[in-house]
């Protein structure tokens, strides 16, 4: 759900007026053409948000204990690779802009009602760019690192298809613009090739701060697990697209999340010997690292202020991918740790998705364009909740809040799932992130 009144595919209008809005067309004449070019990428806030969480990851790889040099080579071949489509993706969006705009896929941002930048074409479902160039990346990995008859593959390429399934599914979203209740369905359909080729056990691991309560360290699901995973993947998907509504909020809650997985798998590769443990979160940086690298791209044009919205088509998109790694690399219940702000976003909008409350179609703060600043509403969105704790604010301004708040707690609960022998490498990792944020 991205932060825009989406205009309809045939609708060639203007948007709608505000009190003054034909005042401020007049008076800036530049902030009202049809098809305005695009602004050019955020580079240097990227550049400072990457170097933030890469230099303590790469040194992780490089110098913490357990990594062998054959897992390791495969990480960095794939992070090259990564690296590669971060280009790729800042260097297709621009071209893929001008196509659906070219289309009417494009919408206002809310946000900015009645400032000459409300009145702006904002191209949207940009997502579809980002998941062709991650496919691509995914798909080319496979000829560095998997053979013909590798045991990881069936389940490699399982993966790939439930990512390329939510990516059609959600640009169908973006084109249709589908009913709440069928989006709550969608991601169940893209989750079937992952759990008919699911192969693994079916027990979790239950986090150390339950372990009082719940009596044992290891639960058995059965067949309840692989009910568990589809409902992981419809959360997942369904999550990052309800906590949204800023510029910057759904590609940033990925990029934090991303982090926070790659490094998790580091350390668990680094903390095992086993050698199918530690290949089932290789698998997962596999996936991962892409996603990080053009989420970061997509970034770069998306943060405040935004000159492309991502649609449902990309939201989707990385729900699914965060809920294969996790679901594959045996470590999903670790992975609603890193989803606990969405979590409890969801719960704050459940009156209103199940329609208990009433919901509007866009639950977003009021604007003032005379101070720039958003006031919360009554609606149940943590973004909402925000701002009547902690009073008005930017845009941009509660949009870090709201993404250093997800930092601090995934923090503060994951440390205590993992030894104390670990925990003085993260916080220094974490701590860098924290500083570029």
């Amino acid at each position: 759900m991205a932060v825009r009144k989406r205009a309809s595919a045939h609708d060639n209008t203007k948007p709608p007026e505000t009190e003054n809005s034909s005042k401020k067309a007049e008076e800036f004449p530049e902030a009202a053409p049809s098809d305005p070019p695009i602004a050019p990428p955020k580079l240097g806030f990227i550049l400072q948000l990457s170097i933030g969480f890469l230099v303590p990851y790469f040194y992780l790889i490089n110098y913490y204990g357990g990594i062998d040099w054959e897992l390791k080579r495969s990480i960095l071949i794939n992070a090259f690779l990564s690296l590669a489509g971060f280009f790729v993706t800042v260097r297709m969006i621009p071209v893929a802009s001008r196509y659906v705009l070219r289309r009417n896929l494009f919408g206002y941002d809310i946000n900015k009602k009645g400032t000459p930048q409300g009145s702006v074409k904002v191209p949207e479902s940009l997502g579809i760019a980002i998941g062709i160039v991650y496919l691509v990346l995914a798909i080319s990995f496979q000829y560095f690192n998997f053979t013909a008859d590798s045991n990881w593959l069936v389940e490699y390429n399982a993966a790939l298809a439930s990512i390329c399934f939510m990516i059609l599914l959600g640009f169908m979203d973006d084109v249709l613009d589908v009913p709440w209740r069928v989006k709550l369905i969608l991601p169940s359909f893209a989750a079937l090739p992952l759990l008919m080729a699911y192969a693994g056990h079916t027990t979790i691991i239950i986090p150390k701060p339950l372990i009082p309560y719940v009596g044992i360290e290891v639960l058995d699901l059965g067949w309840i697990y692989k009910l568990y995973m589809g409902l992981l993947a419809v959360f997942c998907t369904n999550s990052i697209n309800i906590h949204a509504g800023l510029n910057g909020l759904e590609v940033g809650q990925t990029v934090v999340i991303s982090g926070a997985i790659l490094i998790h798998n580091i350390m668990q590769i680094g903390a095992s010997a086993d050698p199918e443990y530690k290949q089932a979160h290789a698998f997962s940086i596999y996936l991962v690292q892409p996603l990080l690298a053009v989420s970061l791209g997509l970034l770069s044009y998306n943060w405040y202020p935004s000159s492309v919205f991502v649609g449902d088509t990309y939201t989707y998109f990385a729900g699914m991918t965060m809920a294969v790694v996790g679901i594959l690399g045996h470590y999903s219940e670790t992975l609603l740790i890193f989803f606990l702000p969405q979590i409890l976003n969801f719960l704050l909008s459940l009156p209103q998705l199940s329609g208990y409350v009433k919901c509007p179609r866009h639950r977003l703060p009021r604007f003032d364009p005379q101070t720039g600043l958003l006031t919360g509403t009554n609606d149940g969105t943590l973004v909402n909740f925000f701002l009547r704790l902690f009073g008005r604010k930017t845009e941009k301004s509660l949009c870090i809040s709201l993404l250093i708040f997800q930092v601090r707690l995934m923090i503060l609960l994951h440390l205590q799932t993992i030894s104390m022998r670990h925990m003085r490498k993260i916080e220094y990792s974490v701590s860098f992130t924290l500083i570029f944020l």
